[in-house]
């Protein structure tokens, strides 16, 4: 029988963090004397009593070993059970949303996806919006422990590929996954502060700069502005672009630079490609915009880069009426918003490195078939893809094609049209955000969505976030066999 005690040994212990946190918005709320103070210490003592209670009941548990079965259920567990304590404030205060709404945005918050169900954010209680961008942030920064630390270990999508990057590269300086942990939380922490100033020179006030360095650094796109950044047009948008593509790299660049190796970042094979793609991106859309529509230059290069950058990243963050531009810039959009960033940082989507592998995999087989006797051999910065790596991408990137395609049919089922279907489950599993389609026109959220078309979202964003296969995997039996 598996040993669950170290997983939720560790659970216990960040269900009790994640409810102290909630004292945070508190705080706020009762400074602004809203009235909506209580729902956040109520949520406070029952998330941080229960995980209180779990982390004493097991604490014997981390005694016993961490192997790579207890990875999984602790990933698993971070995903799905964290969001139902953290959506706890959001159904007992403002907004009151029901179970199934309050869910949604608080697996949203931490996938980083960025969609919600409320309407009139601008209007909402001050610690709601605090919270959620905390929720972001508090994801984020989970997703890059889980991708430098757990994901290399699990063998997931191909991330064995940087098992000896996250632990013998860093290993010579950075013994132990503990301090790799510390140098990302300080990596981590220093760009979202470096945000946050900017954020405030460029004009924001203190409360919506706060929430947008939490959500710009975490790609999760939560903002307390209905319009998003569309209420801050200028110079903020320029500095949300930057920040977004900064956050898209690869963390564990960061880190070696931060321990002495400083071209780390720009030595990256994805780092490389995912800038150069994004700005050939940019200079398309914004010529074709500028061709067919005319007018100023600068203010569509503006819209085009920070709109890009925004689904690229998976962020969702937006500005402008992006939805309007037309066929060609959706479909160019949704080419982008499959790709993601790069693999070990916070966005979602397939992410860069495995669409290279993916395209170096068919141009070998190409070889292959022009020369039979010759053994074409894939390789990434220098070093040979082994079989099972690449059968891992493939695996991860077929698994994703046919998982979009299943879900946007099931969600047609529940009522939902056909574009709002596909954008719909497009954004959730590539944890992007951006809302496109008759449903989410009206209100910019995804409110008007039927319960069960809700709930489907919900699975596509954790099966985005849990990187598809660890969390199919565990619906296996075989799983649960010792």
């Amino acid at each position: 029988m598996i040993d669950l005690t170290p997983a939720a040994s560790i659970l216990g212990r960040l269900l009790f963090i994640l409810g102290s946190l909630m004292l945070i918005p508190a705080l706020l709320d009762g400074a602004m004397d809203n009235g909506n103070a209580g729902a956040f210490v109520e949520a406070a003592i029952i998330t941080a009593g229960t995980g209180m209670l779990v982390a004493m009941a097991t604490r014997a548990g981390l005694n016993r070993g961490f192997d790579t079965r207890s990875a999984f259920l602790l990933t698993l567990g971070i995903w799905v059970v964290l969001p139902m304590f953290a959506a706890l404030p959001m159904m007992t205060g403002a907004p009151g949303l029901s179970f199934t709404d309050a869910y949604f945005e608080a697996v949203s918050g931490i996938t980083t996806t960025g969609s919600s169900v409320i309407i009139g954010l601008a209007d909402q209680p001050q610690g709601l919006n605090l919270w959620r961008g905390m929720l972001n942030w508090l994801g984020g920064l989970g997703i890059a422990f889980i991708a430098m630390i757990f994901l290399p270990v699990m063998r997931v999508g191909g991330m064995q590929f940087f098992k000896t990057e996250g632990f013998d590269t860093l290993g010579k300086v950075l013994p132990r996954a503990s301090d790799i942990a510390l140098s990302l939380l300080g990596v981590y922490a220093g760009l979202t502060l470096a945000c946050l100033v900017v954020y405030l020179g460029v004009g924001m006030a203190p409360l919506d700069a706060v929430v947008h360095a939490f959500a710009t650094i975490a790609t999760g796109g939560f903002s307390p502005q209905d319009a998003s950044f569309g209420a801050y047009p200028g110079l903020p948008e320029y500095a949300g672009a930057l920040f977004m593509v900064l956050a898209a790299l690869p963390y564990i660049r960061y880190v070696q630079m931060v321990t002495g190796r400083h071209g780390a970042l720009w030595r990256d094979p994805q780092a490389r490609a995912f800038v150069i793609w994004l700005a050939v991106a940019v200079l398309i859309l914004t010529l074709w915009r500028v061709l067919t529509e005319g007018g100023d230059p600068e203010p569509i290069f503006r819209d085009v880069l920070f709109n890009a950058t925004s689904i690229m990243t998976g962020t969702g963050f937006f500005a402008g009426t992006f939805s309007n531009w037309g066929g060609f810039v959706l479909v160019a959009a949704f080419i982008l918003g499959v790709i993601g960033g790069c693999s070990g940082s916070s966005s979602g989507a397939l992410t860069v490195f495995r669409v290279q592998l993916s395209v170096r995999a068919v141009i070998a087989q190409l070889r292959q078939i022009d020369m039979p006797d010759r053994i074409a051999a894939v390789r990434y910065d220098g070093r040979r893809v082994d079989t099972e790596t690449m059968n891992g991408v493939m695996m991860f990137v077929t698994s994703y094609i046919l998982i979009i395609g299943v879900l946007s049919a099931a969600l047609t089922f529940t009522g939902v049209d056909m574009q709002s279907a596909l954008f719909a489950v497009w954004t959730s599993i590539g944890n992007i955000g951006y809302g496109i389609g008759p449903l989410v026109a009206g209100t910019g959220t995804f409110i008007e969505f039927p319960t069960a078309a809700k709930w489907i979202l919900i699975a596509a964003m954790l099966l985005g976030r849990l990187s598809l296969l660890a969390f199919l995997v565990v619906l296996m039996p075989r799983f649960w066999r010792d």
